[in-house]
């Protein structure tokens, strides 16, 4: 049996999504203020990208998508970490839980980012359960991972984000546990967006100019709005502690105070704290 891992030495966040421009789109606003408070940053799309062109075939687009997210990841001061397969082949199956785990066990992430359990498509809503059962099992001796990696026992606060279009698959509005206040990085996140030139490219042929970076601007307004309190935010709702952290925990609150802002009528709604402090 293996040795357990040594703990890093800083906060570490990592970012798991489908496709290349997911993690901008709805997460990366988030990240840049984790690097602003001296947090290690991990990037990981599971698809290729290789659907995203009307232009070029298969293997030319997941080159050109590969070489896009890793610029985006140096734009958002992120470690990048390749994907494991292609569009619309994301499937909650154990070969590829397998592989998110040993990436889940290498980064000993303190917070995992990672897609709606509700979305507008598979493959986001795929890899939101894989996500999360990676980390699930980041501790279990018995789970074997591919590549094999030693178990890790941290404490992981696992955040979900808000689904493209911010409504279900039913087009049932999706409400925010929490918000983060994004304006002051809204033009670095959207630096990193435009870092996917290809998916620009292409939508502004079929859109109109500059298509791309306005969605992702005008998504950051309206979840501004439901705040209340921001221009431009990121909407989280936290899963479920059992299993993965304290009850109580809720490092993006701690590292980031008042940019970060709990939704109390949420949690009325509910009946119950949203964030289970």
């Amino acid at each position: 049996m293996k040795a357990p891992q040594r703990r890093p030495s800083r906060p570490r966040a990592l970012a798991i999504a489908a496709h290349p421009d997911d993690i901008e789109f709805s997460m990366a606003g988030t990240l840049l203020l984790l690097a602003q408070a001296g947090w290690e940053l991990h990037y990981l799309n599971l698809a290729s990208g290789n659907c995203g062109s009307l232009v070029t075939g298969p293997a030319q687009t997941r080159a050109i998508r590969r070489r896009e997210s890793q610029a985006a990841a140096r734009l958002l001061g992120a470690q990048y970490h390749r994907s494991f397969t292609d569009d619309l082949e994301i499937y909650y199956e154990d070969g590829l839980i397998r592989r998110v785990a040993a990436v889940v066990r290498e980064v000993q992430p303190t917070v995992l980012l990672t897609h709606s359990p509700e979305d507008y498509m598979e493959d986001h809503m795929n890899t939101s359960r894989i996500a999360v059962s990676a980390a699930f099992v980041r501790g279990m001796p018995n789970c074997r991972t591919v590549p094999a990696r030693a178990p890790t026992g941290q404490d992981v606060t696992v955040y979900h984000a808000l689904p493209h279009g911010l409504r279900d698959g039913l087009r049932r509005r999706v409400i925010p546990g929490a918000f983060v206040d994004t304006s002051t990085v809204q033009a670095a996140k959207r630096a990193a967006l435009a870092a996917h030139a290809s998916q620009k490219a292409w939508l502004d042929q079929t859109q109109g100019m500059d298509s791309y970076l306005d969605a992702m601007d005008q998504m950051g307004r309206a979840v501004g709005r439901m705040s209340r309190r921001f221009k431009f935010a990121e909407g989280w709702r936290r899963h479920d502690h059992l299993g993965f952290c304290a009850p109580e925990a809720d490092p993006l609150a701690e590292t980031l105070g008042p940019r970060y802002f709990v939704n109390r009528a949420y949690e009325r709604k509910l009946g119950q704290p949203a964030f289970s402090r």
